[in-house]
């Protein structure tokens, strides 16, 4: 970790920022407000941006960092961007058509090899990865690079300890998403499950140190050695959010939020149950 404690070391050398700016926002939310969020987000200080091919708002978020660059406010080496090709990079059928029903993770782990080999990326890594599917990739026969992080969704409700602890053993950063427990999109989300940030326990917490349950959830998880990323499309919050350095939890405070893990996963990818590689039948 550098000495301000905003960035970590990964196995291959790159440092990643602790905390990101996660870009995602529902379909109803105008592309147009990623470009000017992911802008307010780096005029505030984020310097680790996170998007997907799947977000489809990848050129807004992409003109917000080369505005802020033009601009003076940052230069292209502060800024860790962060993308998932999605499904480029899945085996193809002798058509050109991704097979989705087989797709082979060591087979989709070498295009990535292949993308940094190309310098198309510095870093590379998976996301919702059990341990085991971590492990065929570690045990692959000719493996180039390891993966450098595994972003999984992580909260005071569901906190991956496991996962974590599998991950440090292998110089593997866990990065978390959803944080702050999750959006409510209906699609993926199951409305009756309890609201992270309303949890009295945190809610003591942040009002002791003068801060919001969001700030304390995110601080959380630095302390613990997680990435983590913060989701906001509200200016307010999004400033709020970076305060996550002007304090520290106590030992005691730890202790309580993890006692607060009780395996509740907000985002189940129910589409993809029936895919061989579905990740969340394995316990972590």
């Amino acid at each position: 970790m550098d000495p301000k404690g905003q960035r970590v070391k990964l196995n291959d050398g790159h440092f990643i920022p602790v905390l990101g700016f996660g870009t995602f926002a529902p379909p109803e939310v105008p592309k147009s407000e990623a470009l000017e969020v992911t802008k307010f987000a780096i005029e505030v200080g984020f310097r680790h941006i996170d998007s997907a091919h799947l977000y489809q708002n990848e050129e807004q978020v992409g003109q917000a960092i080369r505005s802020k660059i033009a601009d003076g406010t940052v230069k292209r080496e502060d800024v860790f961007y962060t993308s998932k090709p999605g499904e480029a990079l899945f085996p193809k059928d002798e058509n050109g058509k991704p097979i989705f029903d087989s797709v082979d993770l060591c087979r989709t782990w070498e295009a990535l090899e292949k993308c940094k080999d190309a310098g198309l990326t510095k870093s590379i890594g998976v996301s919702n990865f059990n341990h085991k599917q971590l492990e065929k990739i570690l045990n692959k026969p000719g493996l180039k690079y390891k993966p450098v992080c595994n972003q999984v969704e992580c909260h005071p409700y569901l906190n991956q300890s496991k996962l974590l602890d599998f991950c440090k053993s292998h110089d593997i950063v866990l990065v978390a998403y959803g944080a702050l427990g999750s959006q409510r999109i209906k699609e993926w989300v199951n409305p009756n499950l309890p609201f992270l940030l309303e949890d009295p326990v945190l809610s003591a917490i942040a009002k002791k140190h003068k801060q919001t349950p969001a700030v304390v959830a995110l601080r959380y998880q630095i302390q613990r050695g997680v990435v983590v990323l913060a989701k906001s499309y509200n200016k307010k919050r999004i400033k709020e959010n970076i305060q996550v350095f002007d304090f520290e939890l106590t030992p005691e405070d730890m202790k309580a939020i993890d006692g607060l893990n009780r395996s509740i996963r907000y985002n189940e990818l129910l589409l993809g149950v029936g895919h061989p590689e579905y990740p969340f039948f394995e316990e972590y």
